[in-house]
């Protein structure tokens, strides 16, 4: 992993990649501060390539409201400072170069915008019908490939890479099913890629790099399959320095899982059809695909697999990795878990990125060098994720803090989470942190319940309340034929009836989790949703991929029902909508209606400290605002 691989004369100091992905960082279409600080973490953490954020190369590319452009030289300034201060932390940088065809997600505006694809075939993702391309406007688009390598290469980037995965405009070309044209494109489906990269390599300088990303198989039967991707990829190899393998496409919901696939896929699980593609060309091939630890990369380089692994969310939870990797600090690496909650979660919903369990990720300018602090005594009360993160960032700052947990384990209820089916990964976050107060020399009293005493006997400075919650019970009316539980009972052993009816109130992984879980152990599980859809409050892959799951168990889903009450062995439900009334016969009712705060402690100390309440104690919500309101509340000590 960490031998250098050189392309076209560009050494690259190891095979860590940072594969392209968006931020949402910038917020006018051009470069801006906030991206530069993000590249420079990872650049400075050791990364070996960065592959920076698609940038469109004709106004007709624009598949999201914030889309970086290369159409204009106005852009040259910010990619320029960017290549500079990631080359000054020693990485080699590369731009994608994109153009989406009819994978349109957004427009600025509202409106819906015009498509541009090689025939009018639909997309299913997006629902959108395009128009199809006329000969003027693919040699537009053809030039602005060129213009837009053209301007990368003025800004002192090392290279571009042309993006033909995921079922974007060049996949459109290639795949039959897709491009039904009749002329010199149709029949020659490599036509539109040849002349791109032709006409890159025509404006750039010789030692300026070109790669290609490519979809080894689109995952969908409407999509391109394996055969076909390896033979125009032995076609478009001589065309290009090196590919960059994945999987899967942006046009339905389950190929575009594997766009960020969550923790339910293996590790390294696209390695094979990356050594597949790499046997049929002559050119270093890079793979991506849930590569979260060294030992992942090192396996898959070892074995010949790829010359280069992606490991983007792993640098998202840790731009530290290769330089700690590098040094034999393993149990030091912050490992990504696969929740895709602050990543890919964020830019879904059009928000900068980040990571649970590093919140410094994507705010940089702000929390990416906290100032040594005066020190202070500080008794963190409480060690789930809110209270591990506020710990180990104060004692980072050199205050002298002491974390009380109740338990005899730390993780609060992310010890719950990661008993779900599939969601074993999820207790890294507990992992990380735990070593993260490690490192920062936090002292962890365990087993102890903090009270009014125990801060009066240990007179800290400052209190901060990280107490967590307990599910929420409401009084409903039941005459006790209906067993009546809570997920935490059935996740802590409390055993169930065969007929089981999962009372969802929050549409996230528990209720859909809860029910996998029941339906492994025998059960027969509906699912009833206040919301109107399974996973709404998640992140799309993880929602695409548990309805998939839950589909395919037989788990029945009732989108629109509010939990009433129970009696005669029957389940009484009201319609959210319409208030109609929806009966289902059930021997047990697992209650997933979200948390309420523990926090009567805080009154009880307003007059002994500084007090700050943090994380479920506030408000019930995800890992994500504990960790978060950890770091603020450190950094604000």
């Amino acid at each position: 992993m960490f031998s250098p691989l050189t392309i076209r004369g560009r050494e690259i100091r190891n095979r860590i990649l940072s594969t392209g992905h968006d931020t949402t960082l910038p917020t006018d279409g051009t470069v801006n501060d906030a991206l530069i600080e993000y590249h420079r973490a990872r650049a400075k953490g050791g990364v070996g390539l960065i592959v920076t954020q698609v940038a469109g190369v004709h106004e007709t590319a624009r598949y999201t409201s914030h889309l970086l452009m290369a159409t204009e030289d106005a852009c040259i300034p910010g990619f320029r400072a960017l290549a500079q201060a990631v080359h000054a932390e020693g990485a080699v940088i590369v731009s994608q170069l994109f153009h989406p065809g009819r994978e349109i997600m957004e427009s600025a505006d509202g409106l819906l915008a015009v498509a541009w694809a090689p025939s009018v075939v639909p997309n299913e993702r997006f629902h959108v019908m395009p128009r199809e391309l006329d000969a003027d406007m693919i040699a537009e688009i053809v030039a602005g490939y060129a213009a837009s390598a053209a301007r990368l290469a003025a800004a002192g980037f090392d290279g571009v890479e042309y993006v033909a995965s995921h079922g974007y405009l060049p996949a459109q070309f290639l795949n039959p099913r897709v491009n039904l044209r009749r002329d010199a494109w149709g029949q020659d489906r490599t036509l539109f890629l040849r002349d791109c990269l032709s006409a890159m390599r025509a404006a750039v300088p010789d030692d300026f790099i070109i790669g290609m990303r490519i979809s080894a198989d689109e995952r969908e039967e409407a999509g391109l399959q394996a055969s076909e991707v390896e033979q125009a990829a032995r076609s478009l190899s001589p065309l290009v320095d090196y590919l960059n393998v994945t999987v899967g496409t942006s046009a339905t919901l389950g190929g575009a899982v594997h766009i960020v696939p969550p923790m339910a896929y293996a590790a390294g699980y696209l390695a094979e059809e990356a050594g597949r593609i790499k046997r049929a060309v002559g050119v270093p091939v890079f793979v991506a695909g849930r590569i979260n630890q060294p030992q992942v990369a090192e396996a898959i380089l070892a074995a010949g697999h790829a010359d280069m692994c992606g490991m983007t969310r792993a640098l998202i939870a840790d731009p530290e990795m290769p330089v700690k990797a590098e040094a034999g600090r393993f149990d030091d690496i912050r490992a990504c878990i696969g929740c895709n909650q602050a990543c890919i979660g964020h830019f879904h919903r059009g928000l900068p990125i980040s990571c649970i369990q590093h919140p410094e990720t994507g705010r940089e300018l702000r929390f990416g060098s906290l100032a040594r602090a005066v020190p202070r005594k500080v008794m963190v009360v409480g060690g789930g994720p809110a209270g591990m993160k506020a710990a180990a960032v104060a004692a980072a700052r050199g205050h002298d803090v002491t974390l009380y947990e109740a338990e005899l384990q730390l993780g609060g209820q992310a010890r719950l989470a990661q008993l779900l089916p599939r969601r074993a990964e999820f207790g890294g976050i507990v992992t990380n942190l735990a070593r993260e107060m490690e490192l920062s020399q936090v002292r962890v009293i365990r087993g102890t319940r903090v009270t009014r005493a125990l801060v009066e006997e240990e007179a800290p400075d400052v209190v901060i309340l990280a107490t967590g919650a307990v599910p929420y019970v409401p009084d409903l009316p039941e005459d006790g034929s209906v067993q009546i539980v809570t997920a935490w009972q059935v996740l802590q052993g409390t055993k169930t009836g065969r007929r089981v009816l999962v009372s969802d109130w929050r549409a996230d992984w528990i209720g859909p989790g809860i029910a996998e879980a029941l339906v492994q152990q025998g059960c027969s599980v509906t699912l009833a949703l206040t919301a109107p859809m399974l996973g709404g409050q998640l992140p799309l892959y993880v929602r695409d991929d548990l309805a998939a799951r839950l589909h395919a168990l037989g788990v029945t889903v009732t989108p629109y029902a509010r939990l009433y009450g129970a009696a005669g062995g029957t389940v009484y439900l009201q319609h959210t909508s319409s208030a109609a009334a929806i009966e289902v016969e059930a021997d047990t009712v697992v209650l997933c209606l979200g948390h309420r705060p523990v926090d009567a402690l805080r009154a009880q100390l307003a007059d002994l400290a500084q007090v700050v309440t943090i994380g479920d104690a506030m408000a019930p919500r995800t890992a994500e605002e504990a960790v978060f309101e950890g770091l603020k509340a450190a950094a604000a000590i």
